[in-house]
């Protein structure tokens, strides 16, 4: 399925304007300090990692909903780490937690499985090493 979804657009400074068409939401990205920006928002590739956490918790969202378990309050903290030759990401790590979730341990399971399938994670290159922990 092919679908126009958003615009972005060079402002000058190395950043970017990223707009949502359909709801007119704006993404502003900048150079991360050690590569000639100011780092005063997410780089390129600090969005491709809150990407990734976002979309798992969707996905995990969705299975929660399936499951009759309430998702509310699920937290990520996200790591990335970086090559220098060639700059890529070479690792994500995403540290999930939820500190009162109520579920089985099948449950929390199918979570865990649900996370590690979402569309982001399957779209990523293999060599990029996807590090995902949980606390629930």
């Amino acid at each position: 399925m092919e679908t126009m979804m958003a615009s972005v657009e060079y402002v000058g400074g190395l950043r970017t304007k990223a707009t949502h068409l359909r709801s007119g939401n704006a993404i502003t990205t900048d150079a991360p300090v050690d590569n000639n920006g100011k780092g005063e928002a997410f780089s390129p590739t600090d969005l491709v990692s809150a990407a990734l956490s976002s979309c798992m918790m969707t996905i995990m969202g969705i299975m929660a909903e399936r499951e009759g378990v309430d998702l509310t309050g699920l937290k990520s903290e996200i790591i990335k780490v970086m090559t220098s030759s060639p700059r890529k990401i070479a690792e994500i790590k995403i540290h999930f937690t939820h500190s009162g979730l109520v579920a089985t341990d099948e449950q929390k399971q199918k979570l865990k499985n649900a996370a590690r399938t979402c569309p982001v994670a399957l779209s990523l290159s293999a060599e990029l090493k996807q590090t995902i922990s949980f606390e629930f």
